[in-house]
């Protein structure tokens, strides 16, 4: 599974931009008066402005190549405050053979940088910039109804990690291993590593496989349309 597009919503989308694009540097693609969009590698993060109440936040990973953790680890830290875990700045993932570390943006969203030795590239570039990022490899769906919506995808093409089966109360990575690229299915309630933030349903849509639009509205519910995507240009 590839993600080509994610979109959240942000209670403070002019901070957001600045932070992206000023601070981190990743590459500006457009914008509306409701919202931007930015490149990361070859998927594209697209935030748009939330018109309720309530202040939006997510967890989503970015893949980076497996020979700049260490370099990308010092550029993030150059820039943002990493958030620790048991007294740690970072966390190896023995199943997924992976190292991670988070942060915080100004919208609260739970970001991770991560590199998956066994499926990412390496890089040629001597040190890490946000252009080197590889795609975005995960983005979480948060539901009352985690059984449905798993059996949802799964009868869409997107199968729980390694034949693993749905858990109701757990977090399900639902995706192919190899791809690298999962949605991250699971219920309220749930705290996210490197945070002190509970899981809770806010909209979001995204683009898989470039032919899947999948939507989450604000209450869990989830649409399923196909679509014919092209990625934006630079």
């Amino acid at each position: 599974m590839i993600i080509n597009k994610v979109t959240l919503y942000s209670h403070v989308l002019d901070e957001m931009r600045s932070f992206y694009v000023d601070v981190l540097g990743f590459e500006f693609l457009s914008q509306t008066d409701d919202g931007f969009v930015i490149k990361a590698g070859e998927s594209v993060l697209e935030i748009k402005k939330y018109h309720h109440k309530g202040k939006p936040f997510y967890h989503f990973a970015m893949n980076i190549p497996t020979n700049l953790f260490t370099s990308a680890k010092a550029w993030a830290k150059s820039k943002v405050k990493l958030t620790r875990e048991d007294d740690d700045d970072e966390v190896y993932f023995s199943f997924s053979d992976a190292h991670s570390f988070y942060f915080l943006d100004p919208s609260g969203n739970i970001v991770e940088f991560i590199s998956r030795y066994s499926v990412s590239p390496e890089s040629e570039a001597e040190s890490f910039s946000a252009q080197n990022v590889l795609c975005i490899s995960e983005i979480n769906i948060t539901t009352d109804e985690v059984r449905a919506l798993g059996n949802q995808l799964i009868s869409n093409g997107v199968p729980v990690r390694k034949g693993e089966a749905i858990s109701e109360d757990g977090l399900n990575f639902m995706g192919e291993h190899e791809a690298g690229s999962f949605l991250l299915l699971g219920p309220r309630k749930r705290r996210w590593i490197f945070s002190d933030k509970e899981s809770k349903i806010f909209p979001l849509s995204l683009v898989i496989n470039q032919q899947l639009d999948i939507s989450l509205d604000g209450k869990g519910f989830m649409k399923l349309k196909p679509v014919k995507y092209n990625q934006p240009n630079s």
